[in-house]
């Protein structure tokens, strides 16, 4: 079983210390290191690479939406967990548009931040039900932006409907057995629509179709 290698970044020791007690629960994960704020963890991936960095937000020196960023920009193939107990849309609309693949809060139970690193590791996206619920009300609440649909590259039929079904909340699994095809099949769509849209994951995928007008929420 491959190990997913984590690096944990909090300005609170207990906090860090809480944390990988949660994950190392996982026989699939191991922790390789701790990092105090964002410089720390920069310089941790100079020398090393995770695959999986759990950010916190608030943090003296460099928060967490600062290095996630930088982190995105250099190291992409990092995948950035945000864990924090910041849950307004002024922290987790900037955490997810630097490159953070989910966003849990502290008070999640260990299981769910277990499972969130490895949701992350494989790919997808991990988010809180009340981020999820954020997420939502703010794409909701924005106007596509004028001509942004015309500059995405256009989707199949097909790429559209599994598009439709991720935003009405499924799982691959239960988009595939509703267009009855493979999971395989499902994951190889969405890959393309990353790839066709320039976006890293399923969270993306959304917030740009809803921007542009593609898909709504109800």
């Amino acid at each position: 079983m491959p190990q997913i290698r984590v690096l944990i970044v909090d300005d609170d020791p207990l906090v860090r210390s809480a944390l990988a007690h949660f994950v190392s629960r996982g026989s699939d994960v191991t922790v390789v290191g701790e990092a105090e704020n964002g410089l720390e963890a920069i310089a941790f991936l100079e020398h090393d690479r995770p695959d999986v960095v759990m950010m916190d937000v608030q943090m003296p020196e460099m928060n967490g939406i600062e290095a996630t960023a930088a982190i995105s920009e250099r190291w992409p193939e990092v995948r950035i967990l945000a864990v924090t107990t910041l849950d307004g849309s002024e922290t987790v609309l900037p955490m997810l548009s630097a490159g953070a693949s989910g966003y849990l809060l502290k008070d999640s139970s260990a299981e769910s931040i277990l499972e969130g690193v490895r949701e992350v590791y494989s790919g997808a996206s991990s988010l809180s039900p009340r981020i999820a619920s954020l997420l939502v009300k703010h794409v909701r609440s924005t106007e596509p932006a004028s001509g942004a649909a015309e500059a995405l590259e256009a989707l199949t039929d097909r790429e559209m409907e599994v598009l439709e079904r991720l935003a009405q909340g499924m799982s691959n699994a239960e988009i595939a057995q509703a267009l009855i095809v493979s999971e395989g099949t499902v994951k190889a769509h969405l890959g393309r629509i990353m790839s066709k849209w320039g976006v890293r994951d399923r969270v993306q995928i959304l917030v740009t179709a809803a921007h542009a007008g593609l898909i709504d929420f109800h």
